[in-house]
């Protein structure tokens, strides 16, 4: 392992599905760690943080801080030579029910108030922001009109509005403020890390992470009757960490890093994977779903028929190499990334139980 003299660095959100991987890499990896979380007093929470707290002794500090609050990353930032923005809002469309509320206003104030804190912060020399593949495209269809229908880092997402699609327009938005927060000044330089449909194992079970949402409801027998031809950009979410640790640590790394797998999955790809360990697990789908009851039926399940349109049946390629060639990010396979994802799942509905028994 490469050590790193016990520099400081700040992960925002650490609590989160990305972000205590993100913490628990940079702690084995030498680093000593600053992160914030909505509340301390949490303890579903921040029980993972607390126990790497005691693995890894006078190494991590954990912080209170609101992202609507002006000031609030002031303290955890100072002395930092790196900032992770990490946190940021992710839910499903249909858990949506103010898309300026509930996705634009946490994104874009919690981004200012961060850059805030680094204008603030003289130590800080970089910043390694988690975005998205949605501030690149809007709706599949977008990807469909790219040079060779492949998803690449020089798109910028135009058609996402607050109303069609909020967390790709927020994210964009979000985007976009940190980088003419950048061109700005010339003290620190920052770095985009857009990642695909993060899976993989969680390291709690209180995370609210959309891409843990989707999975549960495969997992919970939602499309037993079928798996709905909707294809996805997926990143492990140590693969995911590994990429922001190389962004803070390659002096040469620059603009944004698409981190998604090559090739996009299907629900039912990995409903098939799934149930190739696991065969006996009724909930899974078995068979794919025609696309004209998705059509018919999608409106029932929250989803427009505008985003039926634009979703259904689209695949396209990923243009992971940057990602690879500068950054060094190795991708796990697909089938390790779910399988791992699926038995975190099973292991923290048991605890749950268990907790819920002991009452």
């Amino acid at each position: 392992m490469r050590e790193h003299g016990g520099r400081a660095v700040l992960v925002t959100g650490g609590s989160g599905f990305v972000g205590s991987h993100l913490v628990r890499r940079l702690l084995e990896r030498g680093y000593r760690v600053h992160t914030t979380v909505r509340s301390t007093a949490d303890a579903a929470k921040v029980g993972p943080l607390l126990t790497m707290r005691e693995e890894f002794p006078g190494r991590l500090v954990l912080f209170q801080a609101d992202l609507l609050t002006e000031g609030a990353f002031d303290e955890a930032m100072r002395g930092c030579r790196v900032v992770f923005h990490v946190a940021s809002p992710f839910l499903m469309p249909e858990k949506i029910k103010d898309g300026r509320r509930d996705m634009v206003e946490p994104a874009v104030t919690g981004t200012r108030n961060v850059l805030g804190s680094v204008e603030r912060t003289p130590s800080v020399g970089r910043l390694v922001f988690t975005s998205t593949v949605g501030a690149i495209f809007g709706d599949y269809a977008d990807v469909l009109r790219m040079d060779g229908r492949v998803l690449s880092e020089k798109y910028v997402n135009t058609s996402s509005t607050v109303e069609n699609n909020p967390y790709h327009y927020a994210k964009t938005l979000a985007e976009r403020t940190a980088w003419e927060a950048e061109r700005a000044q010339d003290r620190w330089r920052m770095v985009s890390v857009n990642p695909g449909l993060v899976l993989g194992p969680s390291l709690t079970p209180a995370s609210q992470s959309g891409s843990l949402f989707l999975l549960d409801e495969l997992f919970q027998g939602y499309f037993f009757y079928g798996a709905p031809d909707f294809s996805f950009t997926t990143a492990d979410v140590r693969d995911v960490a590994d990429a922001h640790v190389a962004a803070a640590e390659h002096p040469a790394a620059k603009g944004r890093y698409i981190v998604a797998a090559e090739t996009m999955t299907s629900f039912f790809e990995m409903s098939r994977i799934v149930r190739g360990r696991y065969p006996r697990d009724p909930r899974l789908p078995r068979t794919r779903l025609p696309h004209w009851p998705v059509r018919i039926l999608g409106p029932a399940f929250g989803l427009t028929q505008d985003y039926v349109r634009a979703h259904l049946g689209i695949r396209f390629r990923v243009d992971n190499s940057r990602s690879v060639r500068e950054l060094g990010v190795t991708y796990r396979p697909i089938e390790e990334t779910l399988l791992d994802h699926y038995e975190a799942w099973r292991a923290h509905r048991a605890e749950r139980r268990g907790r819920r028994a002991a009452r």
